[in-house]
């Protein structure tokens, strides 16, 4: 026998017996003791389980709280207890958030911490962005950042480094843990799933991991594709950018942004940094969400995507995979192999509203890709996530506009073709009417932005 085998804290540990969704911020607590995880949220928005993950792509913060064990495996995991030097000494963000006074109540102050020292590892200096997910009623943040700032210049502890280098994982992975699926190539994913054809997926466990944490859904059997290589990448060709599935949404973001920064801007507002480090473009994609983030923007661009089920393979508009309300174009046994978007000049814009800038869920998510020639439109792709069951086109909106003049008594003629194709629902986000008159309104946005207008609502002027 053996058991899911990384590094915790500078020690290789071996764990047997555990169920596959064994979180790790209860084994860390239950079963080790190491409480200064906390549980805040249980869900992944709070960052007060945020730890230190390291393997062969590097390092960076993730929430244990919806991150299962079998996860792990080959890799290293800092804790909070284990930030500090063999000696006692702090790691300088620990110093740091003493004399900036950074801690009130202190229960969200480890999640800080892990954060702050990851950031500080990879040289972050956004440290606004950087933690975004790490949530605090007491101090305002202010001092927060003041010790993210401060701690900037220190080096990163010669212990920690070494810890964090991804040369010390050498043979973690020699083994396949019992009781765990832990495919190593798309075959070996492919074969497993033609045998378990009911199986669950999990690649970041974004998503599924609510099932476990909040539903207490027993998920059955499962197999994990964080080690599944060639589905992993991101690959732009002078036809195609092409996405393989088990992206994750961190490495896809600075991938994009040369190409689609509109939609590399809206990914900046996809969850949190921790979980955009585990969320993948295929989950996003798989789960079938009416308000996922990544599918109106790749429909609006015209993606392809690529489903496998044993050696069969077939590609389809991405926009005819969702069928219905929980229901996608995808057999017992098939999976998201990759998503391909042909390549094109840029015209694309996202606008994502939500009650929240920051790691909040949309209310209505528009994306325009609208060509423009000799003043006249000449083609037009517009998605929508929000305002349907699916991810959806605004066919009729795209029609109104084709072949009339790029003006504002176009745009304005096109509106009432919204409510051809979309009859919203109110929810605890958004009424019906607020969603049909926003949707309407980012059409004009496009307009104006495309005209050179300021429209970013960030921006506050006189």
């Amino acid at each position: 026998m053996s058991g899911i085998r990384f590094v915790l804290n500078g020690s290789v540990v071996d764990v047997e017996g555990q169920p596959p969704t064994r979180t790790l911020l209860d084994w860390l607590r239950e079963e080790r003791g190491l409480k200064g995880t906390k549980e805040g949220c249980n869900e992944g928005d709070c960052g007060a389980c945020t730890v230190m993950l390291t393997d062969a792509r590097g390092t960076r913060a993730v929430n244990a709280c919806i991150l299962f064990l079998p996860q792990l495996h080959g890799k290293a995991v800092h804790s909070v207890e284990g930030l500090k030097g063999p000696d006692g000494a702090l790691h300088p963000v620990q110093s740091a958030m003493v004399a900036q006074h950074g801690s009130q109540c202190g229960f969200c102050t480890p999640g800080f911490i892990m954060s702050m020292a990851t950031g500080h590892a990879n040289g972050v200096t956004d440290h606004d962005t950087h933690l975004a997910g790490n949530l605090c009623r007491c101090t305002g943040y202010a001092p927060i950042i003041r010790a993210a700032e401060a701690a900037a210049a220190e080096p990163v502890p010669g212990w920690l480094a070494e810890q964090i280098d991804p040369a010390t994982l050498a043979g973690l992975t020699d083994t396949t843990p019992d009781g765990c699926a832990l495919p190593r190539s798309s075959d070996e994913l492919a074969a497993w799933y033609a045998q378990n054809p009911e199986g669950r997926l999990i690649a970041g466990a974004t998503d599924v991991g609510l099932w476990v944490t909040k539903q207490l859904r027993d998920l059955g059997p499962v197999a994990f594709l964080h080690a599944v290589e060639d589905m992993r990448g991101i690959e732009v060709t002078d036809e195609a950018i092409h996405i393989g599935a088990v992206t994750t949404i961190a490495d896809l973001l600075p991938a994009i942004a040369p190409h689609h920064p509109g939609f590399a801007a809206m990914l900046r507002r996809y969850g949190s940094v921790q979980v955009r480090e585990a969320a993948t473009i295929g989950g996003n994609i798989a789960n079938g969400s009416p308000i996922g983030d990544s599918p109106p923007a790749l429909i609006a661009l015209g993606a392809t995507l690529y489903l496998r089920k044993g050696d069969d393979r077939r590609a389809l508009p991405l926009e005819d995979f969702f069928l219905d309300y929980g229901k996608q174009d995808r057999a017992p046994g098939e999976f998201v192999e990759a998503v391909s978007i042909p390549r094109q000049p840029d015209r694309l814009k996202c606008y994502k509203l939500s009650k929240r800038f920051d790691q909040d869920i949309s209310a209505v998510l528009g994306c325009f890709n609208i060509t423009v020639t000799e003043g006249t439109v000449t083609a037009a792709r517009i998605a929508f996530g929000g305002m349907a069951g699916v991810p959806k086109r605004a066919v009729a909106v795209e029609q109104a506009l084709i072949g009339q003049p790029w003006t504002e008594a176009s745009v304005q003629a096109a509106l009432p073709a919204f409510a051809e194709d979309f009859q919203p629902m109110s929810d605890m986000r958004a009424s019906a009417e607020y969603r049909l008159s926003a949707a309407q309104n980012l059409l004009l946005r496009y307009f104006l932005d495309d005209q050179g207008l300021a429209t970013d609502v960030l921006e506050v002027m006189a």
